[in-house]
C-alpha cells in the first residue's frame, strides 16, 4: 500500500493519473435504459470499469407519520462479492449504507421527486419508490455511477396499472405514466491526496486517499447535498473550488440523462 500510494502521489503530483486521465476528467461513461424489464424503470451506467445497475420499483404503501400527505422514497445498495472481492456476503456492509445514503440525500435534498404527488389517501395510502442499487463491478467511484443510474432510472420509471375505483392494482402491468420529477440532481465525487484534488477517483486511488467529497447540485447550480469521506481534510477554499467546478462537470453529466 506504502508503494501505491508513493506511486500514485508522484503521478498526481505532476497533473496526471494513473491511467492518462488530466486531474477533473471523467473516465468514459455509458449508458443502458431499461435493462430490468421487470423493473418499473431501470439503469445501467458504467463508469469506465466500473459497472452499476439501479432498478425502481412503484407499490402502494402507507406514508410516513410525520409526512402523511407525501410519497415515500428509500434507497437501498446491495454490495456483493460479485462485483469485488472487498465485499463480503452477509449483513449490510458500512460501505453500503453510505452509498445508499448519499445517493439518497441527493435526490431527496435536490426535491427530485414531487412526493406530493404520490399521495393517493392522506395518512393512509401512498405510493413508494423504491430504488435498488447493484454495482456489477466497483471500480472506484460508485457514488457518481449509482446517482446517475438512479435518477435515470426514475426519469423512465412508469406506474403501474392502478383502479381507483375496485383499488386493484395490476404491478405486471405498466401504464405510460411517469414519476412526477421535478429536478435532476447530479453527484460529483472528488478525491485527495496530499494538496492535489481529482475527480472520479478509481479503485486504486480510493485504497489510497487522504479525503473523498461527494457534492450533489442542481440544474441552477445550487448545492442540494454534501458528503465528506476518509479521515483528510479539505480547506474552504478547496471547498469553494470543488462545488464552483462541480456546476460545471456535473452539467455535463446532466446532459446524459434522458
Amino acid at each position: 500500500m506504502k508503494i501505491l500510494k508513493s506511486h500514485l502521489k508522484s503521478v498526481i503530483s505532476k497533473g496526471k493519473r494513473d491511467d492518462g486521465r488530466e486531474l477533473v476528467e471523467y473516465r468514459d461513461i455509458k449508458i443502458e435504459v431499461n435493462p430490468i424489464q421487470r423493473a418499473n424503470g431501470s439503469a445501467r451506467v458504467r463508469l469506465g470499469n466500473t459497472d452499476v445497475i439501479v432498478g425502481v420499483k412503484i407499490e402502494l404503501g402507507e406514508p410516513f407519520p410525520d409526512t402523511p400527505e407525501d410519497g415515500v422514497q428509500i434507497v437501498n445498495a446491495e454490495l456483493n462479492s460479485i462485483a469485488s472481492p472487498d465485499f463480503e456476503e452477509g449483513p449490510p456492509r458500512p460501505e453500503a449504507i453510505e452509498l445508499a445514503r448519499v445517493v439518497d440525500r441527493g435526490i431527496r435534498e435536490g426535491k427530485a421527486i414531487d412526493t406530493g404527488k404520490l399521495c393517493i389517501t392522506p395518512g393512509e395510502k401512498v405510493w413508494c419508490v423504491f430504488m435498488d442499487i447493484y454495482p456489477m463491478n466497483a471500480d472506484g467511484n460508485l457514488f457518481d455511477a449509482s446517482a446517475l443510474a438512479a435518477i435515470i432510472a426514475l426519469k423512465n420509471a412508469r406506474f403501474p396499472k392502478y383502479d381507483k375505483k375496485t383499488d386493484e392494482i395490476k404491478y405486471d402491468e405498466l401504464t405510460n405514466e411517469k414519476l412526477p420529477i421535478k429536478t435532476t440532481p447530479i453527484l460529483n465525487t472528488y478525491g485527495k491526496i496530499n494538496n492535489s484534488i481529482f475527480l472520479d477517483p478509481s479503485s486504486s486511488e480510493e485504497k489510497v486517499l487522504d479525503a473523498r467529497i461527494s457534492v450533489a447540485t442542481l440544474e441552477n447550480g445550487n448545492v442540494c447535498a454534501m458528503q465528506k469521506g476518509e479521515t483528510g481534510t479539505f480547506t474552504i477554499d478547496e471547498i469553494n473550488k470543488i462545488t464552483k467546478d462541480s456546476k460545471k462537470y456535473a452539467e455535463k453529466l446532466r446532459k446524459l440523462v434522458k
